[in-house]
């Protein structure tokens, strides 16, 4: 058969899909009507054939999302030996001109226009959506992780042109003789610098125990230890994905304000970083999305199972990192704002019992936002213990410890406290986006 392609499902491709109609054919495939947008790779001469993973409806479909189908829909259609037969009817319609993530293309498919699109049912009938989730939770994390990756690169790229670039003098430096110094030597530049520093390498430690969970979950020997893995995976899977995506977006920010005017042309990479990074805030869910799913489903399914396991964990962190003197501030911290999130996620779900669940659910984003940066500390945390351990052997590794240690301090004395203003807001069950009339706007 050659090459094959997969095209992937952006943001809106389910809910476009609801209008595609499958009908039984003859032959036991059936014949797709409809159309589909925000498909990357979803035409292209890469590969000898695409196959499109299509949600469309039954005629015996039930309303909403529990009547939703999924279904195969190649390109080219594949005889019985394997090879390739007859074009599809599936029409590329217009392409999508993007701000970033040019790399790819992405399309505007049609369906059946000529009668003639044919599909094959994956699994059951109406199950689509759930079969579906199946890969847009990997998706999610692979968002994720591409998020902290494009912040990373932008971290770095800034950090190197910091060190490079001689601009200004000190302030104490009055001498117009005295030669410039590095940007890295100004306070203000350290300071963008350490604050991308803690977003990503925060992130990242996120995403690095998520990976772990990814493998507990499918092999420890252990049947307890693979159910609870499962359930952190569930419940971080949405904070991994929007969280990473909105502060590694406002890491790059950070990385072009560095370079100053020259991180605002494409001289430099930073502002590429940036516009391919705002996608993911977007995508495979958009960060509104994930909030909702995180509140309004993860944090309290199973009687908020897998929200006490993420506490227990964080306990057992700040209690063993409390007995280390250098960590022990950070670890009563961490403590205080774990208490204060297991209050405000019952408080939240008290009310949502109680008949106020549209006025929990508007503030979900900032729920996400409290949960993610507690989340985050604990993985900063964790990695000043791990930084602690290490017996430098060089200035390089003394360097990197300090440089841990430094970004752990950020985070826990400049982002953690915000969580107090997050939990006021939410316990007060703020209206404010709520009661805000359409036609204010």
């Amino acid at each position: 058969m050659g090459t094959m392609c997969l095209s992937e499902p952006q943001a809106g491709s389910s809910l476009g899909d609801i209008g595609t109609r499958a009908e039984p054919a003859a032959d036991g495939s059936y014949r797709l009507t409809g159309a589909k947008m925000w498909i990357s790779g979803g035409e292209h001469d890469l590969a000898e054939n695409i196959v499109h993973l299509v949600l469309a409806r039954l005629p015996d479909a039930p309303p909403g999302v529990k009547g939703i189908s999924l279904f195969i829909v190649p390109k080219y259609r594949v005889n019985d030996d394997g090879s390739l037969g007859a074009r599809n009817d599936v029409q590329l319609a217009g392409v999508n001109h993007k701000l970033g993530q040019r790399g790819i293309v992405n399309t505007f498919l049609k369906f059946g226009e000529n009668g003639d699109c044919h599909a094959e049912l994956v699994g059951a009938p109406h199950r689509g959506l759930a079969q579906m989730f199946h890969m847009m939770n990997e998706a999610r994390i692979g968002v994720g992780v591409g998020a902290v990756m494009l912040g990373v690169a932008g971290y770095r790229h800034s950090r190197d042109y910091a060190r490079e670039r001689r601009q200004g003098r000190h302030p104490d430096q009055k001498d117009p003789a005295s030669p410039p110094v590095p940007l890295v030597e100004h306070a203000d530049v350290r300071r963008m610098l350490l604050q991308q520093k803690a977003y990503v390498e925060g992130a990242l430690g996120l995403a690095m125990y998520a990976a772990t969970l990814v493998d507990a979950q499918a092999q420890d020997p252990d049947e307890g230890r693979r159910r609870d893995a499962n359930r952190l995976l569930e419940l971080l899977t949405p904070v991994l994905k929007a969280w990473s995506a909105e502060w590694c977006v406002k890491a790059n920010d950070l990385a072009i304000q560095v370079l100053g005017g020259y991180g605002y042309t494409r001289e430099y990479p930073v502002e590429q970083y940036w516009r391919d990074n705002r996608l993911n805030p977007i995508h495979e869910g958009a960060n509104g999305i994930q909030a909702l799913d995180l509140l309004g489903r993860k944090a309290l399914m199973d009687n908020g199972a897998a929200f006490k396991l993420l506490l227990h964990e964080i306990a057992a962190t700040a209690a063993e990192a409390g007995r280390e003197t250098e960590l022990a501030e950070h670890a009563a911290a961490l403590a205080h704002f774990a208490a204060l999130a297991a209050r405000t996620t019952a408080g939240l779900g008290g009310a949502m019992a109680g008949g106020e669940l549209r006025v929990a659910l508007a503030n979900a984003p900032r729920y996400l936002k409290l949960v993610g940066h507690l989340t985050v500390a604990w993985t900063w945390l964790k990695q000043a213990q791990a930084a602690l351990r290490i017996t430098p052997r060089n200035d390089v590794e003394r360097d990197f410890i300090a440089g841990k240690l430094a970004a752990c301090r950020w985070f826990f004395v400049h982002e953690l406290p915000t969580v107090e203003h997050d939990a006021a807001l939410l316990a007060a069950l703020d209206r404010c986006a709520l009661d805000t009339r359409p036609e204010w706007l």
